[in-house]
């Protein structure tokens, strides 16, 4: 690090780490005092900007972390889907139907069971729905518009597995509790730490430095011999971590020192 120059973050993810300054995220750019702009401007890189300011410090060349590109698909599974189209990573069967009239060509495309989820904004879980039959479609279809449809995979567990500056952190199983399709921790499912295969890993890996992601969690699950990248998710929770026995504070502060992010 340059003498003067210190590690600055905005979002409060490094808050705990002794090498950080963790300045929050202002609405304003003048909220911050003028030491704090400074910092900022003067900062060899910007750590967790925010939505808000990663495309602002990109438009002006400032490097920060994660990649713009992390915080252009957070929580967006229209254009996560259409990022693994366009890149043919290995994905379930997926559309986008927009239009009050969707009903039937969703039918046209799609038998049941189907997986239905809200495509903007939901995680843990929630906003995800099992489809059997006409009726859960209609009532998939009042919550609103645009329908996110894929093709259902009979598993009953997938894996996330952590990449972080295009490093394997942490890789482990989520498997569903007894009658529920979803794996999520939010949803009552479970980790296993059993060991993950190693294909499942590497295109872990080559989804993440192929989309540009530098610090997500990609979940994956195996189905009928094949693998399948499900999701990509930035605001992931850390209970896989502190159950591996990782210390995320100490782990940021090592890779920071060592310029590994």
């Amino acid at each position: 690090m340059h003498t003067g120059q210190r590690n600055i973050a905005l979002e409060g993810r490094l808050r705990h780490c002794s090498n950080v300054v963790t300045l929050g995220v202002r609405p304003n750019f003048s909220d911050y005092s003028p030491e704090e702009r400074g910092l900022i401007r003067n900062a060899g890189k910007i750590y967790y900007p925010s939505t808000f300011y990663a495309d602002m410090f990109a438009a002006i060349g400032k490097p920060i972390f994660p990649s713009v590109h992390t915080y252009r698909f957070v929580q967006d599974k229209i254009k996560q889907s259409a990022l693994f189209a366009l890149s043919e990573i290995p994905a379930p069967r997926t559309r986008t139907f927009y239009g009050k009239k969707c009903f039937e060509r969703i039918l046209s495309r799609f038998d049941f069971p189907m997986v239905g989820k809200i495509p903007r904004g939901s995680a843990l879980g929630r906003g995800v729905f099992l489809l059997t039959d006409a009726e859960d479609l209609h009532r998939y279809l009042d919550l609103g518009r645009p329908a996110y449809i894929q093709e259902y995979l009979p598993i009953d567990r997938d894996m996330r597995i952590l990449v972080i500056g295009g490093r394997l952190i942490c890789a482990y199983w989520r498997i569903a509790r007894p009658g529920e399709f979803r794996t999520n921790l939010g949803q009552a499912g479970r980790l296993s730490f059993d060991p993950v295969p190693e294909e499942a890993v590497a295109l872990a890996l080559h989804t993440a430095l192929r989309c540009g992601w530098d610090d997500v969690g990609i979940d994956i699950c195996l189905c009928r011999g094949k693998l399948y990248v499900l999701e990509a998710n930035m605001k992931y929770g850390r209970q896989g971590l502190v159950e591996a026995g990782i210390d995320y504070s100490k782990m940021m502060e090592e890779m920071i020192e060592k310029r590994q992010i």
